[in-house]
């Protein structure tokens, strides 16, 4: 039981970290630029959002942000704007894993192939059920001691195609959190020499960081969310399992949010 947890802790990872200073150089500038342009950015941005909510009168859990938005007052180009940033997320969990493939990890290396749907689908539904419900219970917790700001997972008008789209969006957000920040970040500081704590740690606390923007609670709460999805991946390498767990619990979030909100109070 003892050498079973001490795995877990801390599994043993065989890695062929770079000591060329031309190529790590190169590998510190790509990490920048890529996550300047995507999560790293949307890290700095929910740190302004946080802090303009810290100087504002209202505390915390008396604000409210909301996650999916409406983008313009014309609902078929509001469609096409939510479907644009759809789009988006796509790309950029595209990047991270064309990245690796360029440099001769693919997909099967990180647990994106097809070989294991069934037991991939089944682990992400076990992960989800692991995490959501002491989650949402967390983010109640936060938000009642005044840390947290109230959530608002969908501001978007009863149209046909809602629904639709906040499933599509659940899974562009899952699919672009865990391409980059498990999949390529973690593989990529492992090329740097990390160990498998510390590039853990990188990655969870970078997940919190994008999440600011809901308060301490949302960073507190993903950074932690961060730590078992990352951890569950150094141990079985499956990423398909994160993408499909992290799909499950933004539909619940979303759509339950959207088809609910009106009829329970409080939600």
């Amino acid at each position: 039981m003892a050498s079973t947890l001490r795995s877990w802790l801390a599994p043993a990872r065989v890695t062929d970290a770079i000591t060329d200073p031309v190529q790590r150089r190169g590998y510190t500038w790509e990490l920048l630029i890529v996550f300047s342009a995507t999560l790293g950015l949307s890290g700095l941005r929910s740190l302004i959002s946080l802090l303009n909510a810290l100087l504002q009168p209202k505390p915390l859990n008396q604000q409210s942000v909301a996650l999916n938005v409406q983008q313009a007052t014309v609902s078929l180009l509001d469609l096409l704007a939510q479907l644009a940033g759809v789009l988006q997320l796509l790309a950029w969990g595209a990047l991270g894993a064309y990245l690796l493939w360029r440099a001769g990890i693919g997909p099967r290396l990180v647990g994106l192939d097809r070989t294991r749907p069934g037991r991939d689908l089944l682990a992400g539904c076990g992960l989800a059920a692991l995490i959501g419900i002491p989650g949402l219970g967390f983010y109640f917790l936060t938000r009642a001691i005044g840390i947290n700001l109230n959530v608002v997972p969908s501001a978007l008008g009863d149209t046909w195609w809602r629904v639709p789209v906040l499933i599509l969006s659940a899974f562009g957000n899952a699919w672009a959190e865990e391409s980059l920040v498990v999949g390529y970040l973690i593989t990529r500081l492992r090329k740097f020499g990390w160990a498998e704590n510390s590039s853990l740690v990188a990655a969870a606390v970078l997940r919190g960081s994008y999440h600011l923007y809901q308060g301490f609670g949302g960073f507190l709460g993903n950074v932690v969310l961060g730590l078992v999805f990352g951890r569950v991946w150094q141990r079985y390498n499956r990423l398909w399992a994160l993408v499909v767990a992290h799909t499950i619990l933004d539909i619940v979030s979303f759509v339950g949010y959207a088809l609910l909100h009106s009829v329970i109070p409080g939600l």
